[in-house]
């Protein structure tokens, strides 16, 4: 696929899904369904597919960022992290509220236990992809996340560095299969214009985990002692239990992909299902399942629209992950909030995200536009960002990480759509998905990278960075923005087709 190759649009007449109305001139067997039967459909969906892989992606986050909550619980002193690259370290003494470095002259702190999660989480993104695809999404998610809840528990026993990076590592394998699985599983599912209000639910619920891991995690810490485990170990091992037992639950009601959902259990009979794959097929002509093969695959690394989505998420997840990871160190050191007010002042911010990311997706799968969602939320951080790092209250920069955190994170579901609405074909839809997500993990090592505990308690570099990333956004919005209108004008003056088919058009 070229970058010239237009992308089918849904014609502005056609409704929303969740305000079901028959086409204007329906086949016969469209009317198989009402309206109110329709909708009835769409909302058991809901409630199985987004519930369950936002329930799950809670968990992904909460296991994957859960480094930082142990880390100002004492796993840095236990497992001997404050030199070596190994940590980014507590950046406070823990007897004062000063800043101590201890970076050795020669190297920069490097957060390797950080950073050795999304080696593999990127590697192994586009053959997870294809597993999903080949095994189903019920078997496929519920067994990596119970085998990574597995090492989770074992990650609280762990004796030495060399053991945490070791789990860390296995935990990327695994973790890897999961958020690009989820969001092609998901864009399979609805049409081009419904699609990002479920993004946003689906990661909404993994705000939630943001949001109220730094309370669970404090709430864990309070077990610090019992039966002769550390505070941090409890937050691995009792989180881990967590989230086996969401893996139990997804095997149990997480559904296949609209071709053979059929099959899951207490969900669509063969005729909804066929439902779903008929609107999908009217709406962008990829419901059916393509048969794999490896070039079809990597054909789209030659659209050049792939990487330009991959390197809008690079630059989201660069800022959200150092957010993640670094927020509670931020707090504590830079703004001199003790460990349970640092790590339970998390979860406001994460609140107010939560609204303006629905918001924004209402307003734009409403209005049929994801571009400038993308610009106006990157402009909250570019507000919010300076006001964190370089006010001088704690009052004023407190309220930069409330808009920080809304920009960034309201953005990854911008994005998702941004991308989902512009790909064509199953196993483009896949390979795009690993390419968007395996970019994503990249911005976390990016993340991990810039915010150096040398350059507390303001971390300006770390905050140049991510300022760079948000203007980095709303330029190749932008230059996006005019190609694809231009692509759209050619495609209304009948200039393009594909493949013998009428033109299809872009979603800007």
């Amino acid at each position: 696929m070229s970058m010239m190759t237009p992308i089918d649009e849904k014609p502005p007449g056609v409704e929303r899904i969740e305000d079901i109305m028959v086409h204007k001139t329906p086949t016969q067997e469209e009317e198989e369904f009402t309206p109110e039967e329709q909708r009835k459909i769409i909302r058991r969906i809901d409630l199985r597919l987004v519930t369950m892989t936002g329930l799950a992606y809670c968990i992904s986050l909460m296991d994957r960022t859960n480094l930082s909550m142990a880390a100002v619980a004492g796993l840095t002193t236990e497992l001997d992290l404050e030199h070596d690259n190994r940590y980014v370290g507590i950046p406070f003494h823990p007897t004062c509220h000063l800043m101590e470095s201890v970076l050795t002259p020669r190297f920069l702190r490097q957060s390797i236990a950080v950073l050795m999660f999304f080696v593999p989480y990127v590697l192994f993104q586009p053959p997870m992809t294809i597993l999903i695809r080949k095994i189903g999404p019920t078997i496929f998610l519920s067994t990596i996340i119970m085998t990574w809840a597995v090492i989770l528990i074992g990650t609280g026993f762990a004796k030495d560095f060399g053991q945490l990076v070791g789990l860390r590592v296995l935990l990327g394998v695994l973790e890897a299969g999961y958020f690009p699985g989820c969001v092609y599983l998901l864009s399979c599912w609805y049409t081009r214009y419904d699609v990002q209000k479920r993004f946003s639910v689906f990661y909404l619920i993994g705000c939630v985990a943001s949001a109220l891991s730094g309370i669970l995690a404090f709430g864990l810490m309070q077990l610090n002692g019992q039966h002769g485990l550390s505070g941090w170990r409890w937050i691995f091992i009792l989180e881990g239990v967590i989230s086996g037992a969401i893996g139990i639950l997804c095997y149990i009601f997480l559904v296949d992909f609209p071709d053979r959902a059929s099959k899951s259990w207490k969900f669509l009979n063969e005729a909804e299902c066929a439902f779903i794959v008929r609107r999908i097929e009217n709406d962008r002509k990829d419901g059916h399942l393509e048969a794999f093969s490896l070039k079809k695959f990597l054909k789209p690394a030659l659209d050049p629209k792939i990487w330009a989505f991959a390197m809008i998420f690079f630059c989201l997840t660069t800022v959200t992950y150092a957010i993640a990871y670094f927020l509670p160190i931020i707090l504590r050191s830079g703004m001199g909030f003790d460990i349970g007010q640092s790590q339970c002042l998390v979860a406001p911010p994460y609140v107010f995200a939560g609204i303006v990311m629905y918001t924004g997706a209402w307003i734009g799968d409403k209005y049929h536009m994801r571009g400038p969602i993308l610009i106006a939320n990157a402009l909250l951080c570019i507000v919010g960002l300076p006001m964190m790092g370089f006010a001088k209250g704690n009052a004023t920069r407190y309220a930069g990480v409330f808009l920080t955190v809304a920009g960034a994170n309201a953005n990854i579901p911008s994005c998702m759509a941004y991308q989902a609405n512009n790909v064509r074909g199953q196993w483009t839809r896949a390979f795009s998905s690993a390419t968007l997500v395996g970019f994503g993990g990249l911005g976390g090592i990016a993340s991990s990278l810039v915010f150096r505990d040398k350059d507390a308690p303001e971390y300006r570099p770390g905050m140049y960075a991510a300022l760079a990333c948000n203007i980095l956004i709303i330029l190749i919005v932008c230059a996006m923005s005019v190609w694809l209108r231009f692509c759209n004008r050619q495609a209304d003056q009948g200039k393009r087709v594909i493949e013998g088919e009428p033109s299809f058009r872009y979603t800007i």
